[in-house]
């Protein structure tokens, strides 16, 4: 499984905004083969600061994922709305 943390700033006027847009790349994207898990989360104490944290079968899923329509059409929007790049960081769980 790999576990992705997308987080960034999003324009304080925009955060509402934002939410509206990603909620339908949210829903889609959980419909996805190879989706464990996908959620739009908030910084506690920082409305503007969000990350998107998603669960993933392999990089074949995420692969997938990044050719879909969804994914192409409303990240750039999204994108549109922020303080600059969101911080992507990709994370494979240890057994210990």
């Amino acid at each position: 499984m790999i576990k992705i943390v997308a987080k960034g700033k999003v324009k304080a006027n925009e955060v509402e905004h934002f939410k509206s847009m990603a909620k339908e790349l949210v829903e889609k994207s959980r419909q996805e083969e190879g989706n464990i898990s996908y959620a739009l989360n908030e910084l506690i104490g920082e409305p503007a600061t969000l990350a998107f944290i998603e669960f993933w079968k392999d990089q074949a899923a995420i692969d997938h994922h990044k050719a879909t329509e969804h994914y192409t059409t409303i990240l750039p929007k999204l994108g549109e709305l922020c303080e600059g790049a969101f911080e992507i960081a990709l994370f494979k769980e240890l057994e210990l």
